[in-house]
C-alpha cells in the first residue's frame, strides 16, 4: 500500500547494503555522483533516497540497475577525509517507493511516493514479536556478531515494524532478502520472511560449531597444521592438481640435467628438489626452492662463445666506431695480442678513464663485437651494498643472486665482455662495502671460485673479460686501483669532433629524426661553429644533443610543408642557419689579445669532465692584514694561496711593494663559480700571479693561462692533467700557456694541431712567471737591502735584549 505523500529527494544508491527506516548506519562516500547527492542534501534538508543496487559491479549504475523501493534517510552527521570522500551517519525516516528516476547534471533525483505497511490482527502481534525474539536470541549466542546492548536495545522495541527492521538490518541475511522484506507491504509478511530466513541462518551456525567443536575434540593444537596440509593434499588430488605438481618436478629434474652442472652444484640442486617434493606446493619455502633450482640451471656453466681475436679485423672495427683515440685503440690491440698468444685474458683489467661523452662504453662494446663475444654491462652508479655484488642469502624474503651472476645469466655464456660501468661511483654505508667485494671479481687468481651468497657454489669468472670505466681514478680505492690497468681517455679537438660528428653523429640524427640524407646536409663550417659556439666539452655528448634538436627542427619544416603539399627544399645547415635555428650563441670568445687586468689571471683545472680554465680574482683594500678566500675552495687550494701570499710578501721589495703596508690591507681572493668546489695545489702559481699584480698594481695579461705548483721558495713543481687542461685552453681561445719544466715531456701526449696553434711556456720559478704575466723584471738590487734590514732589526733587537748576542 502506498501513501500519496510525495517528494524529490537526490538518489545514493548502494552497492551491497540495505539501509531500514529506524536504522542508525554509518556509509562511506566514494563515488562523484554519491558525493554530488550528498551536496545537495547537505544544501536542502538534509534527505536522500537511499536504495541498493542489484548489481555491486556496477560502478555508475542507471535507474535500470537500481531497486525502485528504498529508504528515505536523514543525515546526522558528516566526516570529510582528506582524498575527498566523506564518512556520513545516516538515519532511516521511512520506506518508499521511487515512480521515476530523474537525471539532474552531476546527479539523480528521484520523485517518491510513501510506502505504508498494513497492520496485522493484534492478537497475532505478540506470538510473531516472541517467536522472532526467540530466533534472534538464537542467532545472537551462535554468531557472536551482535552486541549485548544493542541486543537488549532491539529487544526492547514496542513497535513490531521497528522491531523486523531493525533485526533485519543487524542480521547476517543476503541482501536480496533484505530488500524482500523492505519491499513487503504487510507486516504479517515482513515477519514470517524474517522468521523463515532466521530459521536458515541459524541452522547453518549451529552445523557450523558442530564442525568446529568435532575438529577440536579430535585434534590437538600440534597436529592441526599436519591435518590441514592432509586435507589440502586431498582436494588436490580430488581436483586433479597433484598431477600438474609431480609434471612440474619432472620439467625441473630435466632442466637439472640438461643443465649438465659441475658436481657441487648438482648435489645441491638434486637436494632442493627433494626438499621441493615434500612440501605443500602453495607453501612460501616451495616458491623459494623452485626459484633457486631455476637459477642453478640457468646460469651457464659450461657454454662459451668461440672467439676470434684477429688483430686486423679488431682494429677494423676500433676505426669504425671510434675516431682519433690512436694510443687507447693501441693498448686494446695489444691486449687483444697478448690474450690470443697466451691463451686467456688473465692480467691487468682495463679500466677506462675519461670524462663524460669521449666513448669510454662504446669502446668496450666494440672490443666485445672485435673478437665475437657477447656483451654485458652492470651499472656499478649508486651502488652502496655489499649483496648487490656478492647477492642476498636465500633467508632473507625476495633474495637474489648480485648483479655478476645475473650478467652471467644473461649473457648466457661462461666468456662475455662485462663492463663495470662507472666503478669510480660505488660508495659503502652500514650494509658493507662494494668496492671490497669487487676485489675478489677482479683478481685472476680469485675470481675462478667466486661465491654468490645466494648461489651458494663456487662460479668461475676466470674468463670473462672484465672492463670498467670511470670518470676519475680519485674515488676508487687503492687495492682496487692495483688490479686495474688505467687507460686514460682525454677529450677531443675541434677537428676530432668535426669528424666524429660527420661520420657518427650527423647520420645517426638523420636516422632518428626519420629524414634523409636527400633532405638535410651539415657544412663543416657549420660543425665547427656548432663546437665552439654551442657547446664547450671534453666529450661529444651536448654536441649530438644539439645536432639532435637541429634535425628535430628541419624534420618539423618537412612535415609542415607536406601537410601544405608543397616539396620541402634541401636544407643546408650553414652557420647562419645554426643561429637561427638555436639561438645566439652560447659561448664567445672574447678578445684576450692586449687586454691586462689588474688582479685576475687565468688557471688551469682538471675535474671529472675534462680540463677547464679557472678565473683567479684578487682585491687588497684597507683592513687589518687579513686573507678572505671565497669561492667554495677546497683545504689544499687554500693553503696554496697562503703559501704563494708569503712567497709574494718576501718578494715585496722586488716587486716595489711595501711590506709594511701589506701587513694594513684586507686581501680577498674569489674565485667565480661559486657553487663549484675547487681544490688541488695546480692553481699556486696562479693565485701568486694575482696576488703580486693586485699589490703591485701592475695589470695581467689576459691572454695568457698556466697550471703549476708553487713552493714556500717560489719552485714551481709539476703538475698533472696536461694534456686535459692544455685542450680546455685551447677551446677558450687561449693560445700561450705557462707550464712547469717538468711537464715538458709530456707536451709530445698534446694533438699536434693543438700544438702548432699553442705556444708553451716552460718555467721553472715563479719569477719567470711574473716576468711573462706581469711584463716586469723583478729588482735585483732590493733583495739585498732587504735582507740587510731584517738584519738590522736582529741586531737591534740583540742590543735591547742587553748585548747578549752569539760569538764568532
Amino acid at each position: 500500500m502506498e501513501a500519496f505523500e510525495s517528494a524529490i529527494l537526490p538518489v545514493m544508491p548502494l552497492k551491497d547494503a540495505v539501509l531500514f527506516p529506524s536504522a542508525i548506519t554509518p556509509l562511506f562516500v566514494i563515488r562523484q555522483s554519491s558525493l554530488h547527492a550528498l551536496e545537495a542534501a547537505l544544501k536542502a534538508d538534509k534527505r536522500l533516497f537511499i536504495t541498493c543496487q542489484r548489481s555491486g559491479d556496477v560502478e555508475n549504475p542507471g535507474k535500470e540497475d537500481l531497486y525502485d523501493v528504498g529508504t528515505v534517510g536523514e543525515i546526522l552527521q558528516v566526516l570529510r577525509i582528506p582524498d575527498g570522500s566523506a564518512k556520513i551517519l545516516v538515519e532511516g525516516i521511512y520506506a518508499a517507493r521511487a515512480i521515476d528516476y530523474i537525471p539532474n547534471g552531476d546527479l539523480t533525483q528521484a520523485l517518491l511516493v510513501r510506502l505504508d505497511v498494513g497492520d496485522i490482527d493484534d492478537d497475532l502481534t505478540p506470538a510473531y514479536r516472541r517467536a522472532t525474539l526467540t530466533l534472534f536470541e538464537r542467532f545472537v549466542q551462535l554468531s557472536d556478531k551482535v552486541p549485548e546492548e544493542l541486543y537488549q536495545s532491539i529487544r526492547s522495541l514496542e513497535d513490531p515494524l521497528s522491531l523486523v527492521h531493525a533485526i533485519t538490518n543487524y542480521s547476517t541475511i543476503g541482501q536480496k532478502q533484505k530488500q524482500q522484506i523492505l519491499e513487503s507491504h504487510s507486516l504479517e509478511e515482513k515477519f514470517m520472511l524474517l522468521n523463515s530466513l532466521l530459521e536458515k541462518e541459524n541452522q547453518v551456525l549451529e552445523m557450523e560449531g558442530q564442525i568446529v567443536s568435532q575438529v577440536k575434540t579430535q585434534i590437538g593444537r600440534s597436529q592441526r597444521e599436519y591435518f590441514l596440509n592432509e586435507q589440502l593434499k586431498t582436494i588436490e588430488r580430488e581436483l586433479g592438481i597433484g598431477a600438474d605438481e609431480n609434471q612440474e618436478l619432472e620439467e625441473l629434474r630435466e632442466q637439472i640435467e640438461r643443465a649438465a652442472l659441475p658436481k657441487e652444484a648438482h648435489a645441491k640442486a638434486e637436494k632442493e628438489l627433494a626438499r621441493l617434493a615434500r612440501m605443500a606446493p602453495m607453501s612460501p619455502e616451495a616458491t623459494v626452492s623452485r626459484t633457486y633450482i631455476e637459477w642453478l640451471t640457468e646460469i651457464p656453466w659450461h657454454k662459451r662463445t668461440n672467439e676470434q681475436i684477429d688483430l686486423h679485423h679488431a682494429r677494423e672495427i676500433l676505426d669504425q666506431d671510434h675516431f682519433g683515440l690512436e694510443k687507447v685503440k693501441e693498448r686494446i690491440i695489444e691486449f687483444l695480442a697478448v690474450a690470443k698468444l697466451s691463451g686467456g685474458t688473465k692480467g691487468p683489467l682495463l679500466c677506462l678513464v675519461g670524462p663524460p661523452g669521449v666513448g669510454k662504453t662504446s669502446l668496450a662494446r666494440s672490443i666485445a663485437r672485435s673478437i665475437g663475444r657477447e656483451f654485458v654491462r652492470i651499472a656499478l652508479g649508486g651502488v652502496r651494498d655489499e649483496a648487490e655484488i656478492r647477492g642476498h642469502r636465500r633467508t632473507y624474503i625476495g633474495a637474489l643472486p648480485g648483479k655478476l651472476i645475473q650478467s652471467m645469466k644473461r649473457a648466457g655464456t661462461i666468456n662475455p665482455v662485462l663492463l663495470l660501468d662507472e666503478i669510480d661511483k660505488m660508495s659503502s654505508d652500514f650494509r658493507g662495502d662494494p668496492s671490497s667485494a669487487m676485489l675478489e671479481v677482479l683478481d685472476p687468481e680469485q675470481n675462478k671460485a667466486f661465491n654468490d651468497h645466494y648461489i651458494e657454489v663456487d662460479y668461475d669468472l676466470s674468463q670473462v673479460l672484465f672492463v670498467a670505466t670511470a670518470n676519475t681514478t680519485a674515488e676508487i680505492p687503492l687495492p682496487l686501483q692495483d688490479r686495474l690497468e688505467i687507460i686514460r681517455l682525454s677529450g677531443y679537438t675541434d677537428l676530432e669532433k668535426v669528424e666524429i660528428a660527420t661520420r657518427h653523429l650527423v647520420p645517426r640524427a638523420i636516422k632518428d629524426n626519420g629524414l634523409k640524407r636527400t633532405q638535410v646536409g651539415f657544412d663543416r663550417k657549420a660543425l665547427l661553429a656548432l663546437i665552439n659556439g654551442y657547446t664547450r666539452e671534453a666529450g661529444v655528448r651536448n654536441l649530438e644533443r644539439e645536432i639532435q634538436t637541429i634535425c628535430r627542427k628541419i624534420a618539423t619544416q618537412v612535415v609542415s610543408a607536406a601537410e601544405e603539399s608543397k616539396s620541402a627544399p634541401r636544407t643546408r645547415v650553414t652557420p647562419a642557419v645554426i643561429r637561427e635555428l638555436l639561438g645566439p650563441e652560447k659561448f664567445k670568445e672574447s678578445a684576450r689579445s692586449g687586454v691586462r687586468v689588474v688582479g685576475n689571471t687565468i688557471g688551469l683545472a682538471w675535474t671529472e669532465v675534462g680540463g677547464e680554465i679557472l678565473n683567479v680574482e684578487v682585491r687588497s683594500m684597507a683592513g687589518k692584514g687579513d686573507l678572505i678566500l671565497t669561492g667554495k675552495l677546497g683545504d689544499v687550494m687554500k693553503e696554496s694561496a697562503r703559501t704563494a701570499l708569503s712567497y709574494i710578501r718576501s718578494l715585496a721589495p722586488r716587486l716595489r711593494i711595501d711590506s709594511e703596508q701589506i701587513g694594513k690591507l684586507d686581501i680577498h681572493i674569489h674565485l667565480p663559480e661559486g657553487a663549484i668546489p675547487k681544490d688541488g695545489p695546480s692553481a699556486g702559481i696562479t693565485l701568486a700571479a694575482s696576488l703580486a699584480s693586485s699589490l703591485s698594481g701592475i695589470p695581467a695579461r689576459q691572454d695568457v693561462a698556466m697550471t703549476g705548483e708553487v713552493t714556500l721558495h717560489g719552485r714551481v713543481l709539476k703538475i698533472g692533467g696536461l694534456k686535459e687542461k692544455v685542450l680546455a685552453a685551447h677551446r677558450n681561445g687561449i693560445r700561450t700557456i705557462i707550464i712547469p719544466e717538468d711537464n715538458v715531456q709530456e707536451i709530445d701526449e698534446i694533438p699536434t694541431e693543438v700544438r702548432k696553434k699553442v705556444a708553451f711556456r716552460p718555467v721553472g720559478t715563479l719569477e719567470q712567471v711574473l716576468e711573462i704575466v706581469l711584463g716586469m723584471t723583478l729588482d735585483p738590487a732590493a733583495a739585498p737591502t732587504a735582507k740587510l734590514e731584517i738584519a738590522r732589526k736582529l741586531m737591534g733587537g740583540a742590543k735591547a735584549a742587553g748585548g747578549r748576542g752569539a760569538q764568532a
